[in-house]
């Protein structure tokens, strides 16, 4: 297997263009998505926050940034809004392994992003081990609204 140096994002923008396209198409044909969220989110994240795509298959984040001389390890979450469904939840965080933050990617129905929020660490372990909530409490599950109320917006700017 060859090695990969840092990805050439406008190469991979290329290629996710075709995906989003393909995606919509099967949506459209199907009426089910076909998967591709994360790969999405992760490239925007990376293409609008200036992050550092990580290794594939790196254990515990998905991206890094550089802040000067230290780097912050990202998991990058993503989710396809389709209604308002107040309850969709982020995919599991899982608090033993070693990350910084989290990067939620907000994407609309052509995986377009909307909207980009970022919680520090602190906050989410406070938050998944609030009492209350099963999805929470054991299998690491904030609910959209919970994680946007304990981060920021980052992106649009507003």
């Amino acid at each position: 297997m060859p090695e990969h140096g840092p990805l050439n994002l406008v190469e991979v923008g290329k290629l996710i263009a075709t995906a989003k396209q393909l995606a919509k198409r099967y949506r459209a044909l199907t009426g089910r998505p076909i998967g591709i969220t994360g790969e999405v989110a992760e490239y925007e994240a990376a293409r609008i926050l200036g992050l550092e795509l990580a290794a594939v298959r790196q254990s515990g984040y998905d991206a890094v940034r550089h802040r000067g001389k230290s780097i912050d390890r990202l998991q990058v979450k993503g989710r396809c809004i389709l209604s308002s469904n107040p309850g969709q939840r982020l995919g599991r965080i899982d608090l033993t392994k070693e990350w910084d933050g989290v990067v939620l990617v907000l994407l609309d129905a052509n995986l377009e992003p909307t909207a980009i929020y970022e919680a520090r660490r602190a906050e989410i372990e406070l938050a998944l081990s609030a009492p209350g909530s099963k999805a929470r409490n054991e299998r690491g599950a904030l609910s959209m609204n919970k994680f946007k109320s304990i981060g920021i917006k980052v992106w649009p700017a507003g």
